[in-house]
């Protein structure tokens, strides 16, 4: 078989073969520290804890970090804030003169912001390892159990937690130094496809045991919606506009450079899943505000946007996440900067003068084709909602959009583009036969 020969080149190719092994011991490692509970911490009055974390943002996080959160892990806080951090620090060099010349130094510039990157994420891990322990402690009263009490407790614990995040960060970058993929991304996939198992099995259970309707057929029913939105999502995460570029001809001596023509690749989901991230940040914070009101207004208000189901939260999702799609992609995307490195290569789209013009159509076609791309993004976003209305379980709706599906499919694309490069180096078969894998292009990270 075919998918039995692929397996032996890739267990022939010895580079290739180490980085597999070493990203599979260091996922090792993740994985088992998501289970070792903070001292002082009783496991099994973790119940409130666990429901808190079934939806919402709480949800999110428990997700990102492979379910570390719910489990008041050492790793509870996650990849996310040097995440955050990260997106903080990409704002900044688009927004401040400062950071922009860093970007443009090159390699000592990317380790500068990289140091950055790190000291703001061992700031927000110093402001959340608190806010965390309070939430723990107010689910742990609930259940009749309790933290230790005292200043020293919250501050050795909460260096535990930075601790925790900090290494798993450490993890991410050997994985991309080391193994196979964005070590960070992949983290984040880890974290996802932990769930999934479990979600499956039951969602498989209900339907057998009747609790669900339609039995087996149901469940089959379910695997094959499942397939299409992943197959739309592929679509989603692949979708470019080429631009052609023609290159002028150069003599330098005796030799001729250029007369070439290569194409642009502008990504018709230029802000991956940003905008979901954003959404799902401001929706939840009328749910925020309910709990510091008793208002009977402000409550039928939020009453409206508390249902994940109802029309009112998905339709006004789905116009966040459109108005932030294109607010990312105005922020990330600089068709100014990309017509002028064209033309200083001698570089010009043909039929469009070089200079302001170029980058006022590039700035045009951006504009066009993410207008589909925000409204299929939505539209993934959105699917979760449409099947739990089917009477599909919390938990494994959650794989049929979102957050979750996007990245799920984008870094598992990147990871196997990667592994096919080697193959193909190596003059072996690609993963596929009937043509390359497509990974994202540009930013393979997650977010």
């Amino acid at each position: 078989m075919r998918l039995i020969q692929t397996l032996k080149n890739i267990w022939k190719i010895e580079d290739l073969r180490i980085r597999l092994l070493i990203t599979i011991g260091f996922v090792m490692i993740y994985r088992l520290g998501s289970f070792i509970v903070l001292p002082g911490v009783d496991a099994s009055a973790l119940t409130e804890l666990k429901a808190q974390t079934s939806g919402g943002i709480l949800g999110l996080l428990d997700m990102f970090s492979g379910g570390a959160f719910s489990n008041a892990s050492i790793f509870a806080l996650g990849i996310m804030p040097y995440i955050s951090a990260s997106i903080v620090m990409q704002l900044l060099g688009i927004a401040i003169p400062h950071f922009q010349k860093m970007q443009r130094e090159g390699e000592s510039g990317r380790r500068k912001i990289n140091q950055y990157t790190r000291f703001l994420t061992v700031a927000i891990l110093l402001l959340q390892g608190p806010s965390y322990l309070i939430n723990l402690s107010n689910q742990l009263m609930h259940a009749g159990s309790a933290l230790p009490p005292g200043f020293l407790y919250t501050a050795t614990t909460t260096i535990i937690l930075a601790g925790g995040s900090m290494f798993v960060m450490w993890l991410g970058e050997r994985i991309t130094d080391k193994g196979v993929g964005n070590g960070i991304s992949f983290i984040i996939l880890v974290g996802i496809i932990a769930r999934f198992p479990r979600a499956v099995i039951q969602e498989f259970i209900s339907r057998l045991s009747g609790s669900g309707n339609g039995g087996l057929i149901m469940f089959i029913l379910e695997i094959l919606l499942l397939l299409l939105v992943i197959a739309f999502a592929v679509m989603l995460v692949q979708g470019t506009r080429k631009v052609p570029v023609q290159y002028a001809k150069r003599v330098v001596g005796n030799k001729q450079y250029g007369g070439v023509r290569q194409y642009i690749p502008l990504k018709v989901n230029a802000a991956n899943v940003m905008p979901i991230i954003f959404a799902q940040a401001i929706m939840f914070i009328p749910i925020t505000l309910a709990n510091f009101s008793k208002s009977e207004n402000i409550g039928a208000f939020v009453g409206s946007l508390m249902d994940h189901t109802g029309f009112w939260y998905n339709f006004i999702f789905a116009l966040l996440i459109i108005a932030f799609t294109y607010f990312y992609t105005a922020i990330t995307v600089q068709p100014n900067q990309m017509a002028e490195e064209m033309k200083r290569n001698n570089g010009f789209i043909p039929g469009i003068k070089p200079g302001k013009r170029t980058a006022e159509y590039l700035d045009d076609i951006m504009s066009r084709i993410t207008l589909p791309g925000s409204i299929f993004l939505a539209m993934v976003a959105i699917m979760p909602a449409f099947a739990k209305i089917f009477g599909i379980s919390n938990e494994f709706s959650a794989f049929f959009g979102g957050t979750s599906l996007l990245i799920l499919v984008g870094v598992t694309l990147d990871t196997l583009q990667q592994i096919e490069s080697h193959l193909l180096m190596r003059h072996y078969d690609g993963l596929l036969k009937s043509g390359r894998i497509k990974g994202r292009s540009g930013n393979v990270a997650a977010y």
